[in-house]
């Protein structure tokens, strides 16, 4: 048995678990923010046997899409988002994917 914590941006977050509801997985969905960019992102608690952890991931990497994102850099930190404040590209979205083994699960 393992769990699955899958981090899904929140652009992508309805797709991932519409296709995961779709392959009978139970899907536990919570909303959360990234640190870095403090954007939204969804992070999905999946419990399901080993041997559909390499489907889970297969659906998870189809529907979930990287894209670049205009964020400030640190040197304009304390100038605030004014016109000209120094930006830079950074790839967002896609998934992290952590996998963990479960000793047990009860459902109730």
């Amino acid at each position: 048995m393992k769990l699955v914590i899958a981090i899904v941006n929140n652009d992508d977050s309805a797709v991932v678990a519409s296709a995961l509801t779709k392959e009978n997985f139970i899907v536990t969905k919570l909303s959360t923010t990234g640190g870095f960019l403090m954007v939204g992102n969804t992070t999905f608690l999946i419990g399901t046997e080993d041997k559909d952890i390499p489907r889970l991931k297969e659906i998870i990497a189809k529907y979930s899409r990287t894209r670049t994102h205009q964020a400030a850099t640190t040197e304009s930190f304390g100038r605030g988002f004014a016109e000209g404040a120094l930006q830079t590209e950074v790839n967002v979205g896609g998934a992290t994917v952590f996998v963990l083994s479960v000793d047990s699960m009860d459902k109730y």
